[in-house]
C-alpha cells in the first residue's frame, strides 16, 4: 500500500503504511489439493498528530488505529467480513469501509484531547483479523478487537468468522449441530469442561464462575479447528478479566451423532 495523506483528513491526523504491514503482500496460491481461495492481508492505520504529555519513565506518545484484515478472491466472503466488523459498533454510526472506522476512533480522541489539555492519555485501537483455517468449503478467521478510550484498562474481544467460500454463506452452528441434538451438546460441552476445570460433576458453577444463574452455558465465539468444534470464552465472559480466556474443545469423536451429516463436523461421511 503506499503512503496517502487524506487532504480532509491531513490536520487531525495521518494515513500510514509502516513496515509491520509486510504480510499484506503474503498471497496464498490455490492448490489442486484443497482448492483454496487465493488471498492477501490488507490494513490501514490512523495516527493522531497530538502528542500526549509523556509521564515517568515513558516515551511521549499518541493515539493510533490499526485495522489488519485478509482480501480474498472471494467479494461475498470479502463483504461479509465487512458486515461482521461493522456489526460491532451498532446502529448509531455504522461505517461503510474499514477507513472510517479508524478515522472515526481518532476524531473521538482529538475531541478529547482538546477538552483535556495535557492529558497523559493515550487512546489504542486494534481490529486484527486474520486465516486461522481454510478447506475447500470453510473459512475459519481469528477476529481480535481490541481498544482502550480510557478506564482502568483496555479491553479485547476475541470472536471467530466462518465460511463457506462454495455457498457463500456463514457457516453457523445451527447449519452444524442437529437441532434435537443441542441439549446433548450443552450436556458435552459442561463434561469436557468441568473436566479442564477440575471440578467435580455436581459441584455448583456460581461460586467460581459467571454463568447465569450458575447454569452452564456455551459462548457464541466458535470454529472448527482440525481437532474439533473449538469454543471461546472471552475475559468476563464467565472468569475475572485477570484470568483471561477459556477455551473449550469438543473433539470431533464426541460429535458423533450430534453433528449433521455431510459437514466439516463430519469429514468422513
Amino acid at each position: 500500500m503506499k503512503k496517502i495523506i487524506l487532504p480532509l483528513l491531513a490536520i487531525s491526523f495521518v494515513w500510514a503504511c509502516t513496515s509491520d504491514n509486510k504480510e499484506k503482500k503474503v498471497a496464498h496460491v490455490i492448490t489442486a489439493e484443497n482448492d483454496t481461495l487465493t488471498y492477501r492481508y490488507d490494513s490501514i492505520k490512523v495516527v493522531s498528530n497530538n502528542v500526549v504529555k509523556p509521564e515517568v519513565n515513558r516515551e511521549a506518545d499518541t493515539a493510533n488505529a490499526l485495522v489488519r484484515y485478509p482480501v480474498f478472491e472471494n467479494d461475498s466472503l470479502n463483504n461479509y467480513i465487512k458486515s461482521q466488523v461493522f456489526h460491532y459498533f451498532g446502529d448509531e454510526e455504522v461505517p461503510t469501509a474499514f477507513d472510517d472506522i479508524a478515522a472515526s476512533f481518532i476524531r473521538g480522541y482529538n475531541d478529547f484531547y482538546i477538552e483535556n489539555p495535557g492529558t497523559a492519555q493515550w487512546w489504542y485501537l486494534l481490529i486484527d483479523i486474520k486465516v486461522i483455517r481454510q478447506l475447500h468449503n470453510y473459512v475459519a478467521m481469528k477476529y481480535v478487537h481490541s481498544d482502550y478510550a480510557g478506564g482502568a484498562h483496555g479491553n479485547t474481544i476475541i470472536s471467530y468468522i466462518n465460511f463457506n467460500p462454495k455457498t457463500n454463506k456463514a457457516v453457523t452452528l445451527d447449519s452444524l449441530i442437529l437441532p434435537e441434538k443441542k441439549a446433548e451438546l450443552l450436556k458435552i460441552g459442561e463434561r469436557i469442561f468441568r473436566s479442564n476445570e477440575k471440578i467435580s460433576a455436581t459441584e455448583p458453577l456460581d461460586k467460581r464462575y459467571f454463568f447465569t444463574n450458575g447454569k452452564f452455558s456455551l459462548p457464541k465465539s466458535y470454529y472448527v479447528s482440525d481437532k474439533g468444534l473449538v469454543f471461546l470464552y472471552n475475559a468476563y465472559e464467565i472468569k475475572s478479566y485477570a484470568e483471561g480466556t477459556t477455551e473449550l474443545v469438543i473433539p470431533f469423536s464426541e460429535l458423533s451423532g450430534i453433528a449433521k451429516p455431510q459437514t466439516i463436523l463430519t469429514p468422513s461421511e
